[in-house]
């Protein structure tokens, strides 16, 4: 007889990981909208094949990136956007095209497509839809007789062919398969998160998977997973502040080292530290030696997850700095030492204002109805959240501890590109 046994911690149940999974959730891409972008890629791929100029010419066409591995988050500072990073896999006379009439052609197969704006990058092309999802094409050439899909991916900023033009080694695919191998499912996390999809989606609380609609799509499996997209979204907080120049550390990148840290049976707040501190030590010891991070595919040391970011040893820098700073409120909160009357102030400059102050509003409401049946939680130091979306803490908890780590107020912001 074969067991089920349980894995995983549930991060709802600890009261400051409850806070970082209720940050979590309210970033994923929601299963409706997950639901939308599968049938609009599915559609997408239909049109260019249905197109003289790709017919018979697309060999593969496939999600990448967060969406491949049930990450994806609302993009940038933004709570509504969503990019979503999809490989077309072409083959026949494409093979001897330049790496910019690949782009071009896929441009022009895409102009006029129910009517959506249509935007070439340096290696994808963008389809821009009315609800402020993001459809990003990246257009690959199959090395033939290679591990599985490892390709080459265009790169030609254009409008005209340049120097740099060329094609970037790749193996998307590869690195999925690898990330999922190292961040095994904890059934305990992937029900925690289905059944909160299910209370928003207003679901009754004892329903089975099989009563849950197919479309709906309950993506978040691993501690490792909520810790990356936690991550992410710290990071285009940071970014997006209007004097902060340059790329930003690439979401791939985030993901090697989450996978890599990755611990089954951790606690949210310890995987987000753990795989924020593989980073720091790895930026230290380049930095120290004068060299910029390189971080590779696992799968494939061709395809480098760092090539254009840092661009700088002091870029990185200041992302190791951005990390040091997270960590130190982290693990405040993680040993109850913090002032809990600024946590949320603290909080919304981690992860954005709007959604913060919607977390703590939807935790207020649940407390409310928690106290009433007495089942409410208590932070380490005793805390208990309010109506009024601060933390309160007993007069003797609160006169023995520091206050939360404030961001420093940056002055130094790297280089221009």
């Amino acid at each position: 007889m074969n067991m089920n046994i349980p894995t995983g911690i549930n991060p709802f149940l600890d009261p400051i990981d409850r806070i970082l999974a209720e940050i979590a959730f309210s970033i994923q891409l929601p299963p409706s909208l997950h639901a939308k972008a599968v049938s609009r890629y599915e559609a997408v791929r239909k049109h260019l094949e249905a197109t003289a100029s790709f017919f018979g010419d697309i060999e593969h066409f496939y999600p990448q990136g967060s969406m491949a591995i049930d990450a994806t988050i609302s993009t940038r500072g933004t709570d509504d956007e969503y990019d979503i990073d999809i490989i077309a896999q072409v083959g026949g006379r494409f093979h001897t095209m330049s790496p910019l009439d690949v782009l071009v052609t896929l441009e022009r197969g895409l102009v006029d497509y129910r009517g959506l704006k249509v935007t070439r990058q340096t290696r994808c092309v963008t389809l821009h839809y009315a609800d402020n999802m993001h459809l990003d094409i990246s257009p690959v050439i199959r090395d033939y007789g290679r591990p599985d899909r490892q390709s080459r991916i265009m790169h030609a900023k254009g409008p005209r062919a340049g120097a740099d033009d060329c094609r970037v080694p790749t193996n998307a695919y590869a690195f999925v398969e690898w990330y999922k191998r190292n961040t095994p499912d904890e059934t305990v996390v992937r029900d925690a998160f289905q059944k909160r999809w299910q209370d928003a989606m207003g679901f009754a609380a004892d329903a089975e998977v099989d009563d849950v609609p197919d479309q709906t799509h309950f993506g978040v499996k691993s501690m490792a997973t909520l810790a990356l997209q936690l991550l992410k979204r710290y990071r285009n907080i940071r970014y997006d502040d209007p004097r902060r120049t340059g790329r930003m550390p690439p979401s791939v990148m985030l993901a090697y080292y989450a996978a890599k840290t990755s611990r089954p049976g951790q606690k949210l707040t310890e995987a987000l530290i753990g795989v924020c501190n593989a980073i720091i030590t790895d930026i230290a010891y380049a930095s120290t030696r004068g060299f910029k991070l390189h971080v590779v595919n696992p799968e494939y040391s061709e395809d480098v997850f760092t090539d254009r970011w840092p661009e700088s040893v002091q870029q990185q820098n200041l992302f190791a700095n951005d990390l040091r700073e997270l960590v130190s409120g982290l693990e405040l909160l993680r040993a109850g030492k913090a002032d809990l009357i600024r946590m949320p102030d603290w909080l919304r400059e981690m992860f954005g204002d709007r959604i913060v102050t919607s977390v703590i509003d939807h935790m207020a409401a649940a407390n409310g109805s928690a106290i009433k049946s007495s089942t409410q939680m208590y932070t380490p130091a005793g805390a208990v959240l309010t109506g009024s979306g601060a933390f309160a803490a007993p007069a003797v908890a609160a006169a023995k501890t520091s206050p939360i780590i404030k961001p420093s107020s940056h002055t130094f912001f790297g280089d221009t590109p």
